[in-house]
């Protein structure tokens, strides 16, 4: 197991920001990568966004230019700062992890199956 506790969702209108945190603690960070993930209602889980290891990052097309992943090593943690966030980015949001063999980013893109490590989610609600 590798334990992933995400927090600073909540309810903000339309055009309003939020930050989510994922702290972890325990073992290497450097052994895995760390993305966050989102589930609306009544739809699959989908990939927001993902961090290399060097700070590269990449976003699901629908958040781009909008969200930012970034990450503090020797915190240990994850954030994912949202701006202009809309309705449709209404979710539980779900920081993940994945072993780290390959690129980060090529096992968000291509592999998100490899993220089998999540957290308990935090809800972001967004309302018009």
């Amino acid at each position: 197991q590798v334990p992933l506790a995400e927090s600073g969702g909540g309810s903000v209108q339309s055009g309003g920001s939020l930050r989510l945190s994922c702290a972890a603690s325990g073992y290497d960070w450097s052994q895995y990568c760390r993305a966050w993930f989102r589930q609306a209602p009544g739809k699959e889980r989908e990939g927001v966004a993902g961090i290399e290891v060097t700070g590269s990052t990449t976003y699901v097309d629908s958040v781009k230019g909008r969200f930012i992943i970034s990450q503090d090593n020797v915190k240990n943690t994850v954030y994912l700062e949202m701006n202009s966030l809309k309705p449709e980015d209404t979710a539980m949001y779900y920081c993940a992890a994945a072993p780290r063999y390959t690129s980060c980013l090529e096992i968000f893109r291509n592999r998100k199956k490899e993220f089998k490590y999540f957290g308990q989610g935090t809800q972001v609600t967004v309302s018009s």
